[in-house]
Parts: structure tokens; C-alpha cells; sequence
């Protein structure tokens, strides 16, 4: 059986290699002790468990989110329920996921949870392993594999929540978009939200959009740079920016903050970055929807355990059909976001999510309830 795994994952990995870069394949621990070594150029760590052996594939392992918050998540329910949890980084390279896969597979992964790089540029690989017998959940982002168990926030609503916040205070001016990476469905996710609250408004004139694009790897220096071409064209008239996460919100703070337009201009984000929280406090960021990650990990870390004993992705608990972009119905584990604004920064504060001294650090607290 392990054979025929390996060779499934392995036809996969060939099959995308072809077509990309010659980036190598990512080192990967191995299953065994409780120790950190290097992966694929970033830290990961093998802990000690049973025999239920989950395989994870992080997109790209030095963005802060996925260490200070997933993977502690995904570790502790993991070896909660007896498991043994391992990983690898492919450090934003689609090709060298693609191999990610395959290591984990060889190293004795049952169940694989993969942070998509590229949503359909893996698609073979996730499929040949489900194909040889090894469940896939599609972390966060989602990949058009029938068989596979997405498990994500309602990204929809979130897109909906940013542009709720902006628009309750923007109802009629010249908007900016700046859109997640292409090759991720979340951004797309993310606008038909925005689209929902800002559509008829756009429809009659009483909206404008300025400026709308992608940024390649939620890249906040791109987000910047695009932001900046965006004021240029539009001779700084700009109103309101719906940004589609945190990061690129900073990147277009910046560029706002050049102009003297930070604080004037909303601006949305999501992901409950410390720096954004701030940055609501202070009063630069308008909204920051909170996806607690905790919560996220906790639920794909308990759906592989599951997913050892049954690997039938419908009969997770808690799994719901959802009809994807691509017509497929997956099974899939929706998670419910929070909108945060300076009215209810306590949230994240009461949750332990942020302290109050990185949340206030330079908040004028006569202003800012939570920070006095």
C-alpha cells in the first residue's frame, strides 16, 4: 500500500515539475522524536505521536500567521488525539509543493493537510494521493478535488464584512481593490463578498473603482506598489481602499501615508495581524476581520484524525456540501470571522489574541476605549 502511494504522489509531482521551474524539492522531517530542524529553507517541527501520521504542507512557512498561530494549533489537537504530526515548506514555489507531497507521503503521512500554493497547479498531486489512499484536506484555501475536505473561514463573508465597515462610512466615492494572489480562489472568495455590499452602489455611479488588481503572494511591498500607481492615476481622488488582508492593507497604508492620506482614506484588511490591530487602534485601518487561526488548526488537526479511522470526507463532523467556482461539491467545514473595529477591539484583546501594549502602542487612549 505504501508503494502504491508513493508512486500516486509521485506521477503527480512529475506531472506539474514539467511545466514550472527547476526549484528542488523541499527536505522534510522525519516522523519519530520531538525535535526542529530545517525544511525547504524554514524551521518546522516533527512532534511525537501514535500512529495516525498527518502530513503538512505549508505554502510558505516564514509568513507570521502559520507558525505563531496554525501550526500550534494543528500540533496540540494532533497529538491530543495520539497522532504524530510532520512537515514541510515549499517557501512559495508551486513546483516544489507539488514534491512537498510526496515526502510526506514516503515518510509515512496517512492524511495530508496542504496550504495551497497554487490551488490548481497541485490539484495532481492531491488527487494521485487520494487516489493511493492517503485523504487530503485543503487547508484555508481550496482545491477543486471532490474528494478532498476543505476546511476555511467563509471567505465570502469576510469579503463582505470589510466592505460593510468601508462602506458604512464611504456609501458614494472613488474605490481602490487590491486583490489577493490570482492563483488563490480566497481572492475571489474575498470580492463576490465586496461585490455583495458595494455592487448596486457601483451599478448607479454612486461608486467608482479607480484601481483593481491581484498582487502576487498577498505581497504587501507589490500592494504598496500597486497602490501607489493607483493614486497616481486617479491624481490621489481616492475615497476608499477595500484591501483583502492585512498585510496588503500596510503595504497600501504606506503609500497612502505618503500622500498625507493615511487615516483619511478606509481602509479593510483581514487575519488579525498584531501590526493592523494596531493600526485599527490608531485609527489608519478601518476594519480588520478576525479569522481566529487557533480555531482553524484545531479543527483540520481533529478532522485528520478522523480522516486516519474514515477516509470518506463527508463523514467528518461538521462537514457540510459546498458547490465550488469549479462545480465540484466538496465537503467542506465553514468557520464564522469577526469584524473588528476601535468600538470592539476588546475581542481580541479578552481572547488573548494581542496584548494591550502591542494594541496601544501610540494610541492616544483619551480616543480609544480598550486602550485606556
Amino acid at each position: 500500500m505504501r508503494t502504491r502511494r508513493w508512486a500516486a504522489v509521485a506521477a503527480a509531482t512529475l506531472i506539474v515539475a514539467a511545466c514550472g521551474s527547476d526549484d528542488k524539492s523541499a527536505d522534510t522531517t522525519a516522523a519519530g522524536g520531538s525535535e526542529t530542524t530545517a525544511a525547504a529553507g524554514g524551521d518546522t517541527t516533527v512532534a511525537a505521536g501514535g500512529d495516525c501520521v498527518v502530513g503538512v504542507s505549508w505554502n510558505n512557512y516564514q509568513e507570521e500567521r502559520w507558525a505563531k498561530w496554525d501550526e500550534p494549533a494543528l500540533k496540540a489537537a494532533i497529538e491530543a488525539g495520539g497522532g504524530t504530526y510532520i512537515s514541510n515548506d515549499a517557501k512559495s514555489s508551486a513546483e516544489t509543493q507539488a514534491s512537498n507531497l510526496e515526502n510526506l507521503v514516503t515518510q509515512g503521512a496517512n492524511v495530508l493537510i496542504v496550504l495551497a500554493q497554487d490551488g490548481t497547479a497541485i490539484k495532481p498531486a492531491v488527487t494521485s494521493a487520494i487516489e493511493g489512499g492517503v485523504p487530503v484536506i485543503a487547508y484555508d484555501r481550496l482545491i477543486e478535488d471532490p474528494a478532498a475536505l476543505y476546511i476555511t473561514f467563509d471567505n465570502q463573508l469576510v469579503g463582505k464584512m470589510q466592505a460593510e465597515a468601508v462602506f458604512a462610512l464611504v456609501p458614494k466615492g472613488n474605490y481602490v481593490i487590491i486583490k489577493g494572489n490570482k492563483a488563490d480562489a480566497n481572492a475571489d472568495f474575498l470580492r463576490s463578498g465586496m461585490e455583495l455590499v458595494i455592487g448596486e452602489a457601483v451599478a448607479s455611479g454612486d461608486i467608482t473603482i479607480v484601481g483593481e488588481d491581484y498582487t502576487d503572494n498577498w505581497d504587501p511591498a507589490k500592494a504598496q506598489a500597486n497602490m501607489e500607481q493607483f493614486l497616481t492615476a486617479a491624481d490621489n481622488k481616492v475615497d476608499a481602499v477595500l484591501a483583502e488582508n492585512d498585510g496588503m492593507a500596510g503595504g497600501v497604508i504606506a503609500a497612502l501615508d505618503a500622500q498625507g492620506l493615511a487615516g483619511k482614506v478606509p481602509v479593510s484588511g483581514q487575519d488579525g495581524d498584531q501590526a493592523a490591530l494596531n493600526r485599527v487602534a490608531l485609527g489608519t485601518q478601518t476594519v480588520d476581520v478576525w479569522k481566529d487561526a487557533r480555531a482553524l488548526g484545531t479543527a483540520a488537526g481533529e478532522a485528520a484524525l478522523q480522516l486516519c479511522k474514515d477516509a470518506d470526507a463527508s463523514k467528518v463532523a461538521g462537514a457540510s456540501p459546498f458547490t465550488t467556482p469549479g462545480g465540484n461539491d466538496l465537503a467542506t467545514i465553514l468557520l464564522t470571522p469577526i469584524p473588528v473595529t476601535q468600538d470592539n477591539l476588546d475581542v481580541v484583546l479578552d481572547a488573548g489574541w494581542i496584548d494591550k501594549a502591542a494594541l496601544c502602542d501610540g494610541v492616544d487612549a483619551t480616543k480609544v476605549a480598550v486602550c485606556a
